[in-house]
This record gives C-alpha cells, structure tokens and sequence, in this order.
C-alpha cells in the first residue's frame, strides 16, 4: 500500500509546532531536504499557527525588562551572548518556516525552496551555538529571552511585501551591522570557535537578505511600485524601532540592499 504524499504546507506547520530545540532544528531540516528532493506536494492545506511552539520553560521578556549584558570578559556574560544569539537563530527558523509556509502558495515553489534553505542554515546556526552554550557548561532556556523578535511576523502575517521587508531586509541586515563587531571582541577573547561560528552565519546572512530582496524587487514589478519607495513606506508603517548606524554597507549591498534604500529613512 502507498504512503500518501505530505503536503508541504503541512510538514512546515509540524514543524513550527515543534519546540524542543533539538527537535526543531531536525524538523526544519528534514522539511527542507524533503522539498528539495520532492517528497513534499505543493499543496497548502494546512494554516500556519498564529506563534510557533517555543522549548519547554523558555522565560520570555519585553525588550525593556530584558537584562543588561555587562562586557564579555565573565564567563556569565559570554553565557548570555551566546543565549541570546541561540535566541535569534531559534526564532529565526520559525520566522523562514512560516515564511514558505503562510505566503508560498501565492509565491510560487522558488519562493518555497529559498525560504526553506534559509531555515535549514538558521537551524544549522541554532545547533552550533547550542553546541557552543554545552561547551560552556549552560543550555537554550537557561536564561530569558525577549519577545519582541515574533512581533514581526504578527505585524506582517497579511502582506508577503510586508514581511519580505521586515524580517529578511530589516532584521537580518541588521545582522550584518552588528555581527562584526562582535566577531571581533569573540577573537579578542582567543575564542577562535566562536569566531568561525559567527562568520558562518554572517556569510549565510547575507545570501539570506538577498533572498528577501530578490522576492521583494519581483512583487514590487507585479505591483507595479517603486521598489524603495515601497520598501522605506512600509519599514516606516512596520518597523517601530528605526533604522539606526552604523551600517555595514558592503554586505547589505552583497545582500542586494543598496545605501539609497535605508540611509534616507535612517
């Protein structure tokens, strides 16, 4: 007897409720080996859930209530650098995964495949600095986390533009600002695997926001819109936060997000 074939939609929802880290960073994996060796139908029959299962006693914190971390010479604090980069990256899987799966159907199967690629490297950047916080004796959960990283997704769950423009083009770019320097302070501190872990992932950040820019610059032609214009409109109407210096122009530009996008909303 044959097995009936997954629908995609529905192997990317199992997978966003799954919030045992290890488990997630397998689930995002193997949806995203799965698709690409077409074990998965095209087929969108299942909602994404309005938040994604989070681990099992993971504090969660407005931004504001969040402690500060103090400077990186304690093993305390590089604990909590560590944990809040494992934060990043744990929500960043769920963030690609609803990605595909809330606006794939409209978007078509390269929007799919990218976007689960793009989960399958945030689950590769979570198992390695969960590695990393084992290795220092501390764990995913240990510490709070806060809550505004999800809020991006709630704000754009009714426009693929929308959210191409926040979650891709905003925060990750804002990973491209902020992750050299703090490469650089992990080598100052001889910690020669922490500096290999955060290249990684600034390397693979920037294929990442040029998949956002790639799908936003195709909806903006299909609209008929300017695409900086349209991006600046809605980061302003999205992003409460601002976008604030200094920026890492050369791989935002690698990243397909030229000067003339953000410096005049900056």
């Amino acid at each position: 007897m044959t097995t009936p074939r997954r629908s995609v939609s529905a192997a990317i929802r199992d997978a966003l409720l799954t919030g045992e880290p290890t488990a997630k960073v397998f689930a995002a994996r193997q949806v995203a080996r799965d698709w690409r060796l077409g074990r998965l139908d095209f087929v969108f029959d299942a909602a994404m859930p309005d938040r994604p299962a989070l681990p099992e006693g993971l504090e969660l914190l407005p931004p504001s209530q969040m402690p500060k971390r103090g400077k990186m010479g304690s093993a305390r604090n590089r604990i909590a650098l560590w944990h809040a980069l494992a934060h990043i990256e744990f929500v960043a899987i769920d963030l690609a995964l609803d990605m595909a799966g809330r606006f794939g159907e409209s978007m078509g199967k390269t929007f799919v495949a990218d976007f689960l690629a793009v989960a399958a490297d945030e689950a590769m950047h979570f198992a390695l600095i969960a590695r990393k916080l084992d290795s220092l004796d501390s764990r995913y959960g240990a510490l709070p986390a806060h809550d505004g990283l999800w809020s991006a997704a709630r704000d754009t769950a009714h426009d693929v533009a929308a959210r191409l423009a926040i979650v891709p083009m905003v925060l990750e770019a804002r990973g491209l600002d902020v992750t050299p320097a703090t490469l650089e302070r992990v080598q100052a501190q001889g910690d020669e695997n922490g500096a290999k872990i955060l290249k990684r992932i600034l390397d693979d950040e920037i294929n990442h926001v040029a998949a956002g820019s790639k799908h936003f610059h195709t909806i903006c032609a299909e609209r008929g819109e300017n695409p900086r214009e349209s991006w600046q409109n809605l980061v302003k109407l999205h992003f409460c936060g601002g976008l604030k210096g200094p920026f890492n122009d050369s791989a935002r530009f690698a990243g397909g997000l030229p000067r003339d996008f953000y410096m005049p909303i900056a």
